[in-house]
């Protein structure tokens, strides 16, 4: 019970300030960037928001995998990317602005994107419930959904940007500890769902790696190689490639264990999060190779 009472009142709360966090890297004049990179904002939006839960589609087809699993393979690839992607594309030397006007520009789509994908997903992929009626599936209600979205992505983004802009060095000092504070949560996280899964944690760990490395192998892949084919500049194809594969497993496990209630469907956001850093890490590796260094982030 405690456990439940943690991820049901204390998930929210923290991905709240994690997002406050996020807007504390904000600056109106940063949504200029949009039109700066006008090419490489619009491929790197499509491709969160449509290319990355269609390769989800495709691999939980492809690779049969059991109901829960393939909805939340889905969740993951429908979730925008994170703050962890703006530092690691500045670890990798890419276009740091282009990555926070993607992550941000992505956030706020998927407020309306994320119910549709997702309830596609619970028909595509329906869950044995045991009820006879199509009407009694399980499906992620929209109204609810839209506005926690609001209230945990929309409104702590403004409060960051908003306390940026009236305190902008304490700002800094805090954005570092919020980073390491999601972190933490999602630590914390994996831990919970392994104890709430019990015996069965590890197998659907097991079953669920392949199609989330493939996942984040294939979307930092379409980031960097078709975004190099479109003609965008490297740094920001490698900026495209950060924010396909480093997604905001936060959210991803608030939608599968509070709106969906289901720590099966929350494994994939949970492997994600721990594979997501080594993919990363190797791109960083493999960037900072081929691009000189940039001015500091921050």
């Amino acid at each position: 019970m405690a456990g439940s009472s943690l991820i049901d009142i204390g998930l929210p709360i923290a991905l709240f300030i994690i997002m406050v966090g996020m807007g504390l890297t904000l600056g109106l004049r940063d949504f200029r960037d949009v039109f700066v990179y006008p090419k490489a904002s619009a491929f790197g939006t499509l491709a969160q928001i449509v290319g990355m839960p269609i390769l989800a589609f495709a691999l939980a087809w492809g690779l049969r995998l059991d109901p829960a699993l393939a909805v939340g393979l889905v969740v993951i690839a429908a979730c925008p990317g994170g703050t962890t992607s703006n530092i690691f594309t500045y670890f990798a030397r890419g276009n740091v602005a282009l990555s926070i006007v993607l992550t941000v520009v992505a956030s706020l789509i998927t407020v309306a994107t994320l119910p549709v994908i997702i309830n596609a997903a619970l028909e595509l992929f329906p869950l044995q419930t045991g009820v006879a009626s199509a009407a009694d599936r399980l499906s992620l209600p929209v109204g609810r959904t839209v506005g926690t979205l609001l209230a945990i992505v929309i409104l702590p983004v403004a409060i960051g940007m908003a306390f940026r802009r009236w305190r902008p060095i304490l700002a800094a000092k805090l954005e570092r500890a919020v980073g390491v504070f999601g972190l933490f949560v999602l630590v914390v996280l994996i831990a919970l769902i392994l104890a709430r899964l019990g015996g069965d944690a590890l197998p659907m760990f097991r079953d669920a790696g392949l199609a989330v490395a493939l996942l984040n192998v294939f979307g930092i892949g379409l980031g960097l190689w078709l975004g190099r084919r479109l003609g965008i500049p490297l740094r920001d194809a490698v900026a495209c490639g950060m924010e396909l594969g480093i997604k905001n497993g936060t959210l991803g496990l608030l939608i599968t264990l509070t709106l969906l209630d289901s720590p099966e469907m929350a494994v994939p956001s949970a492997v994600y999060g721990l594979l997501m850093f080594a993919f990363g890490g190797a791109l960083i590796a493999w960037a900072r190779r081929r691009l000189p260094p940039q001015p500091k982030f921050g």
